[in-house]
């Protein structure tokens, strides 16, 4: 019963171990000079964090690349309008509305493992949650029902975000509740990264930039000049086969080509 002793016969869960003393660092003295500083708030948080989610979740990237030619024109062209409302119609803005019709579409990414239970939890609202760089590290405020939302609005959501996380006014409320991350590198550069999946979500998108490269064109039998963007998913195997992770990604991709599938399937 509810509040009362443990029914006859029933097993106390294990206690789970200590994690053991990290080891001491040698006297790096003895090699040349060093100076120490405390960490941040925010740095000691991310230690925590990332050494949970590595210890936890087996983990696994897939990568593909999307066609961001004409996505891209589309951007420019209606910059303008997002301008004219006070937002700025960035990639990642666009890409928040396409993830979040791929979380409609595949809901097994839009869920969380219970271990305890042997569940898994799914969410009926699309919360995501946006890497910001800033001085004082990495901070992920989330635009919560980006489901529900057009474009414009992403865009002056995630611009509003971002300006807290940079200025270190958001609030605890503001990163809390994500279903799924997005990790744009492109505008520093790289080819391609493997983000770490952030408990309890089981997947996130990474964005690297995007090149010009030559792309072979059947109909003409000529290469033709287009932007290619690399993207990386690395998700939580537990529940995600490889199989869903490339049909997830390549449905990205699709609706990056061509943004009329989102509409038709999303």
């Amino acid at each position: 019963a509810e509040g009362g002793a443990p029914a006859a016969g029933a097993t106390a869960a294990p206690a789970q171990a200590p994690a053991p003393p990290a080891p001491a660092l040698p006297d790096f003295a003895k090699w040349g000079e060093t100076r120490r500083e405390p960490m941040s708030g925010i740095r000691k948080a991310t230690v925590r964090a990332m050494a949970q989610a590595w210890s936890s979740v087996p983990m696994v990237t897939h990568f593909d690349r999307a066609d961001i030619t004409e996505f891209e024109a589309l951007r420019k062209r209606y910059a303008p309008k997002a301008e004219a409302v006070g937002a700025k119609l960035t990639p990642t803005a666009m890409l928040l509305k396409v993830v979040a019709g791929a979380l409609r579409k595949f809901p097994d990414f839009n869920a969380s493992v219970d271990t305890r239970t042997n569940e898994v939890v799914y969410k009926s609202y699309v919360n995501l949650g946006v890497a910001v760089d800033t001085d004082a590290g990495l901070l992920v405020p989330v635009i919560k029902h980006a489901d529900r939302k057009n474009m414009i609005e992403l865009a002056r959501e995630l611009g509003e975000l971002a300006e807290k996380a940079r200025a270190r006014k958001l609030a605890p409320e503001d990163m809390q509740g994500g279903n799924f991350n997005v990790s744009n590198l492109g505008g520093i550069g790289g080819t391609g990264f493997t983000p770490i999946v952030n408990p309890p979500d089981v997947a996130i998108l990474g964005v690297s930039r995007g090149q010009m490269e030559p792309v072979y064109n059947r109909d003409t039998g000529s290469f033709d000049a287009r932007m290619i963007m690399p993207l990386s998913l690395t998700y939580d195997h537990r529940l995600i086969d490889g199989a869903q992770a490339a049909r997830f990604l390549r449905w990205v991709c699709q609706a990056i080509e061509d943004p009329f599938l989102m509409a038709l399937e999303g």
